[in-house]
């Protein structure tokens, strides 16, 4: 849905299982409408699409386009992002830190990045004043990164991705931004280790002398297009799983010129102490199919482990002065949880700085988590509880 202030809320379709183009578009179809009715959005409603590279492939054939721009028209709904970051698998089965393959070494990433561009280009309104995102995996996993060759082989394809959204501008004035996702344990973890990147391996003189080899822009042209094509999905689960500081982290991304392409409005959990309530209701959160990573504040500091496992191996090893922070993406509306809290008030800072000065022309709640979610958590329909975040979103802005 378009907001007062121009920007568009949605939320995204990865929380609906389906890896085939068949089973996204049944559950566009199921799902959609009811939220948005729910919600009491109004008639045009933006969809914020996840498609596999299955699915992507499969949408990509004319008359399967066609027919979902049909649907599309004929439900007053609209596609102005789209969730570029799981390629395979993402439900029902082990995901952990397979989620980042094929990362951004591998060529079938940009073959992949480059499709979803093409088709975001054909399902955007057809008005100039709608711009795209696609949001991806920030890089690799980082235990994946060996050295810098692994580091060029990114920029490469990420350089070559964006002379690929130029292109599609050229041709037919849409205007497509990558949007790079930082998150705990991978190669763009914090937003210093973001700013560092960019600077260095995107928006360096060498890089925009590689872009505009490739597109045929001036120095100036090029410089300004990448900055324009790249930037990052902030998501804020994330963020503050890493303590990043709310009006910190944007500041630095604005002084840096880079575009926050997509905001992603999710919530992780928060143990303010390691007390035995909160570690035994903790324990309901370990499931098989995704990383949780967690990140430990300590007077020595943080501490990353990969997994909640890892974390919860070293309980009752000097306890006193831990906080952990973990991502587990949770209902936005829940600030507080059994046994501990949620991150929701870093939501709650990053939306109030937002309605002073936007943050994101994109914001989209994102809460995939659902079929592993406690019970206590899944009382109400689907359909519900999504409009309720959404609900709770336009709430919050409009305080």
């Amino acid at each position: 849905m378009r907001l007062a202030d121009g920007a568009h809320l949605t939320y995204c379709s990865n929380i609906h299982p389906g890896e085939t183009w068949t089973e996204v578009r049944a559950n566009l179809g199921r799902h959609v409408p009811r939220v948005r009715d729910i919600a009491g959005a109004g008639q045009d409603f933006g969809i914020g699409l996840r498609l596999s590279g299955q699915a992507a492939h499969e949408l990509s054939e004319p008359s399967v386009l066609a027919e979902f721009r049909d649907f599309l028209a004929d439900n007053h709904f609209y596609v102005f992002t789209i969730n570029g970051f799981p390629y395979g698998r993402f439900h029902g089965a082990r995901v952990k830190e397979d989620a980042y393959l094929p990362d951004w070494r591998d060529e079938e990433r940009l073959r992949y990045s480059n499709e979803l561009a093409d088709l975001l280009a054909k399902l955007l309104p057809d008005d100039a004043d709608y711009e795209g995102s696609i949001s991806t995996v920030p890089g690799a996993f980082k235990p994946l990164i060996r050295d810098d060759t692994d580091l060029e082989r990114m920029r490469d394809h990420m350089l070559r991705h964006a002379a690929h959204l130029a292109a599609i501008g050229q041709r037919t004035g849409r205007q497509l931004a990558l949007a790079l996702e930082p998150e705990p344990c991978c190669y763009l973890e914090t937003v210093d280790e973001t700013v560092a990147f960019f600077e260095r391996w995107l928006f360096s003189d060498a890089a925009v002398r590689r872009f505009a080899g490739l597109t045929g822009f001036g120095h100036a042209t090029a410089e300004e297009a990448l900055r324009n094509h790249l930037g990052v999905c902030l998501d804020l689960c994330h963020a503050a799983v890493e303590f990043e500081d709310p009006e910190a982290c944007l500041k630095q991304l604005s002084a840096s010129g880079i575009r926050i392409h997509k905001l992603q409005i999710s919530a992780g959990l928060r143990l303010a102490e390691l007390s035995a309530p909160a570690l035994q209701a903790l324990k309901a959160y370990q499931d098989p199919v995704y990383l949780h990573q967690v990140v430990e504040s300590s007077p020595k500091g943080l501490r990353r482990f990969v997994d909640l496992h890892e974390a919860l191996a070293t309980v009752g090893k000097a306890d006193a002065g831990r906080e952990w922070r973990v991502h587990f993406h949770v209902p936005i509306f829940l600030d507080a949880l059994e046994g501990f809290g949620s991150t929701q008030s870093f939501i709650r800072k990053v939306l109030a700085l937002h309605t002073h000065k936007p943050v994101s022309r994109h914001l989209e709640v994102e809460t995939y988590t659902w079929d592993v979610l406690p019970p206590a958590l899944r009382t109400d329909a689907i359909e519900q509880s999504i409009a309720r975040e959404l609900s709770w979103v336009r709430q919050e802005l409009a305080a």
